[in-house]
């Protein structure tokens, strides 16, 4: 009988800070790992090493030895700032699974949430690394819409990544609300939608049941690749394609045909020649080119190397964009008096918020080669919605990275600049 899905959802936040404060310390304590410490990891992370876990911390040691300044976590992820002998600081990001285990550790540079006393001050972080390309889009929503507070370029195209899961969503809630789909719909796991990471679903057996609230929770709170490649077949591509232009997206034909994260890293990294097609062909002819790749994914992670936005392989989105479909999004979930949306839309704060100016939010990350993207919305105490949309994309990989310091960015907007 083929396996149900249960996607865990109440610990993953828990697991989160007890990983990272556990890597944190061990990291700073210099002290041997204990003979239970490889199963705090997944094994695809393990097996990356040789599966010696002593010799992977050794490795993540090199940058110190560390003290642990702070600790964060928002549902998966944990973040750990540490601080070296001579007062350097890193940040150690780390991801886990429903099962509380790790499966992402990466190291950046610690860039300062202090000190951003203006939105002059958010340009000029924004401006800090050469060669990158930033837009942002902060407001306040009023009766007549967005007020904007800070605007960068607000209506400039940019690849999206993951934020694409926005217009999925999006198509589902209006699916669901005229009828055309149940939020208890069975959808199995298959190898039309096994995809790459981030997520984890990609890693379930072939013909894995799991409701479409389920799927759409990994899908937006996670953001699962596979589950969004689940909801993408079952909804249809031309659905969600026309919840782009019902969203108010300035240029709806910029995601036309609607991508599948399978197809992107398809043509993107496993066929160089498709890429150069998709680049100088017309919608009609890039649909047909979707068909003729319906075939499981070939690539693996290691094959994505240098950014394929520059060919216009990605979702592509301004930040006027973002936040009109953030708008419509957050619209449904106050009509939702009954389903899982609400929870859905909860589960990832994107940061550790202030509850207490913050009550009530929800977020969405991306991020592809070479391209970041942030995108918050939050009602304060009084009732009042504030948007919050930061992109930056680069030529080549290695400069953003996860999109920490975008990340903290964010943050010291939400917690400096609006409150």
């Amino acid at each position: 009988m083929p396996a149900t899905y249960d996607p865990g959802r109440g610990s993953s936040a828990r697991h989160a800070v007890e990983n990272v404060r556990w890597l944190a310390d061990l990291l700073a304590a210099d002290a041997e790992p204990s003979a239970d410490a490889a199963d705090r990891f997944v094994d695809s992370l393990l097996e990356r090493h040789d599966r010696d876990v002593t010799a992977m911390l050794r490795e993540w040691r090199r940058g110190g030895p560390w003290s642990v300044v702070q600790v964060k976590a928002a549902l998966h992820k944990g973040w750990a700032t540490l601080e070296d002998a001579t007062g350097a600081r890193t940040v150690l990001a780390l991801t886990v699974d429903t099962n509380g285990k790790i499966r992402r550790v990466i190291f950046e540079d610690f860039t300062s949430e202090a000190g951003h006393q203006g939105f002059a001050d958010v340009d000029e972080a924004l401006d800090a690394l050469e060669g990158v390309e930033s837009t942002a889009f902060v407001a306040r929503r009023g009766p007549d819409g967005w007020t904007a507070l800070h605007t960068r370029a607000p209506e400039r195209p940019m690849p999206g990544g993951s934020v694409f899961k926005v217009y999925v969503l999006l198509a589902l809630v209006w699916a669901v609300e005229e009828g055309r789909a149940q939020w208890t719909d069975e959808l199995t796991t298959g190898p039309l939608t096994r995809s790459l990471p981030t997520g984890e679903m990609q890693d379930l057996p072939h013909g894995t049941r799991a409701t479409l609230a389920q799927v759409a929770y990994n899908m937006y709170a996670r953001s699962d690749n596979t589950a969004s490649d689940m909801v993408i077949q079952h909804l249809g591509r031309e659905e969600v394609e026309r919840a782009v232009a019902r969203s108010g997206h300035s240029r709806p034909e910029s995601l036309r045909p609607f991508l599948a994260t399978r197809e992107l890293f398809d043509i993107g990294w496993g066929h160089p020649e498709t890429l150069d097609t998709w680049e100088h062909s017309t919608e009609k002819e890039r649909r047909e080119l979707l068909d003729a790749h319906s075939h499981p994914v070939e690539v693996s992670i290691a094959d994505l190397a240098a950014p394929a936005h520059p060919r216009g392989l990605d979702w592509w989105m301004s930040a006027a964009d973002v936040a009109a479909a953030m708008s419509a999004l957050w619209d449904a979930g106050a009509r939702a008096t009954d389903g899982p949306l609400p929870e859905i839309l909860a589960a990832n704060p994107g940061l550790d918020l202030d509850r207490t100016a913050w009550p009530r939010s929800t977020f969405k990350g991306g991020s592809s080669p070479g391209a970041v993207m942030f995108t918050w919305l939050l009602e304060d105490a009084e009732g009042v919605q504030h948007v919050v949309v930061l992109q930056q994309r680069c030529p080549v990989v290695g400069v953003l990275r996860d999109g920490l310091a975008l990340r903290l960015l964010g943050d010291s907007i939400i917690h400096g600049l609006l409150t």
